[in-house]
């Protein structure tokens, strides 16, 4: 389970790295496909991120996004630290914000994209400092 969990960790990682490094260059050329890219690609770092913090605690996967909000929402009922750091509402602000917002609806807002990559990068800072990863 913990090889599982730094793999999440990883791809989570992977992810914001790629999104992070892309979105000035999307920006620069005004390419709203490579910034709504961008976007999606920093909420799937959110998203490898929630799944490694669930398998960490609950030991199971989620099947949906629908199941990983159960269970960010269960998660917070055992781990006060997990309530404490509001992992579930910032869970949902990141997919409103990237992936509904920016990738879905095509509404680019650069500044607003620039605050997002701080709050994705803490994100996931914060769930290695809980699951010691």
């Amino acid at each position: 389970m913990a090889e599982r969990v730094r793999t999440f960790l990883e791809d989570a990682e992977s992810f914001f790295e790629r999104g992070r490094s892309e979105l000035e260059e999307g920006i620069k050329r005004g390419d709203q496909y490579m910034i709504r890219d961008v976007a999606e690609k920093l909420w799937n770092a959110v998203v490898n991120t929630a799944n490694a913090l669930i398998l960490h605690f609950l030991g199971v996967v989620p099947a949906s996004h629908w199941e990983l909000r159960k269970l960010l929402e269960k998660l917070e009922d055992v781990v006060e630290e997990a309530e404490r750091l509001g992992f579930r509402d910032r869970y949902g602000g990141r997919e409103r914000y990237l992936h509904e917002m920016t990738f879905y609806d095509g509404i680019i807002d650069v500044e607003m994209l620039k605050r997002e990559v701080e709050k994705v990068r803490k994100y996931i800072d914060d769930v290695k400092k809980l699951t010691r990863a």
